[in-house]
């Protein structure tokens, strides 16, 4: 299970990684910005991507699932993405980032430990 999670970040979330240097020269942010930028989606994408797993796998067989899975997903990314753009906020207007880095950094860590075991459980459910 967590090598299907880990392929859906190589191709959703690594691209989105390795361009945001370019994105983040259009939009003006400053160098040290920019590197905060690629820190914080190295760090977040893969726990959007292990949140959308379990996800899927609720809403796997379910007439009408896309939307089920929005509503079931996104209350759990928006920290994730509040915490991220916080981080580059916060290298902008010259703070510190490490608190904002922590808790991407746990959330990272719950996610790869519990998500794959959601994940698994919840194909389990759906198969039945």
């Amino acid at each position: 299970m967590l090598s299907k999670i880990l392929s859906h970040w190589f191709l959703t979330g690594l691209p989105l990684v390795l361009i945001s240097p370019i994105l983040g020269f259009q939009l003006g942010l400053e160098t040290e910005s920019i590197i905060i930028l690629m820190m914080t989606l190295l760090i977040g994408t893969p726990v959007l991507s292990l949140i959308g797993a379990v996800g899927a796998g609720l809403t796997l067989g379910v007439r009408g699932g896309g939307v089920l899975l929005s509503l079931l997903v996104l209350p759990l990314y928006i920290p994730v993405l509040i915490f991220g753009s916080g981080a580059v906020d916060a290298a902008r207007s010259g703070l510190g980032v490490e608190a904002h880095f922590s808790l991407l950094g746990a959330f990272l860590v719950g996610a790869l430990l519990l998500a794959p075991l959601g994940a698994a459980a919840a194909l389990r459910i759906s198969l039945d």
